[in-house]
């Protein structure tokens, strides 16, 4: 299956690789270990990093392709997003 935005948007984000810029929190990257409505927690290296998905891009990496998402497009709690991005 090709990866796109919209099929990206509605898997499961734990456990995948991103890469964020942000405003407040600068550019890194790591792996994502738990989301809520308005954050993602990243682990980079031994540290865990909270930061809100309203002003964030986030770029994900999945089966060796990059996709780049606007934090505000996925500003749901993990299983409404799943269910309202169509």
């Amino acid at each position: 299956m090709k990866v796109n935005k919209r099929n990206l948007m509605r898997s499961e984000f734990i456990g995948m690789d991103v890469e964020i810029q942000s405003l407040g929190c600068g550019n890194f990257c790591g792996a994502i270990v738990d989301e809520s409505k308005n954050t993602l927690t990243i682990r980079k290296d031994s540290r865990e990093i909270t930061v809100p998905k309203s002003s964030s891009e986030f770029l994900f990496t999945y089966q060796g392709e990059s996709v780049l998402i606007h934090g505000s497009e996925i500003q749901y709690r993990p299983e409404d997003r799943i269910k309202k991005i169509r």
